[in-house]
């Protein structure tokens, strides 16, 4: 099929903000911002640069009240490591209901819930992957033209 998603649109009282909290988390940039809506990208020429959907900020006037539809779910090299450095940018830790689990579920400044996960094991990487599960060896456009 000839589709891709482009964004993923997260609603927020303040974009400017919560596009800030994510700018750090994830080392994205950003690519476009107006009042009312910012635009973060993958750091541009990684792997994930024109491969991961953009992250866009958009304003509304109502808060976040019930739990999310849709999370992301992040994985680090280190997760004690990264639950940490994410706390420190202003990130919570939260309960959702869930058990004992092997990922830390976390919300956002605006509340928004993600999840952060454990690094793969050497046995569930695929061949020619890292740590994070990205391809190596490879840049993130090779094979197309």
């Amino acid at each position: 099929m000839d589709i891709r998603i482009q964004c993923l649109c997260i609603d927020s009282a303040d974009p400017a903000r919560i596009a800030r909290f994510w700018e750090s988390a994830l080392g994205w940039r950003r690519t476009w911002e107006e009042e009312d809506q910012v635009c973060l990208e993958p750091p541009e020429g990684s792997p994930e640069d024109g491969v991961a959907p953009d992250l866009v900020f958009l304003k509304v006037p109502e808060g976040k009240t019930v739990k999310n539809r849709l999370h992301l779910d992040l994985r680090p090299a280190d997760q004690a490591a990264e639950v940490a450095r994410l706390e420190a940018l202003g990130a919570r830790r939260v309960s959702i209901g869930q058990s004992d689990v092997s990922w830390t579920v976390m919300a956002d400044p605006d509340g928004n819930e993600f999840d952060v996960l454990q690094p793969l094991t050497p046995e569930e990487l695929p061949p020619g992957h890292d740590a994070l599960g990205r391809r190596v060896g490879q840049s993130a456009h090779a094979g197309t033209t």
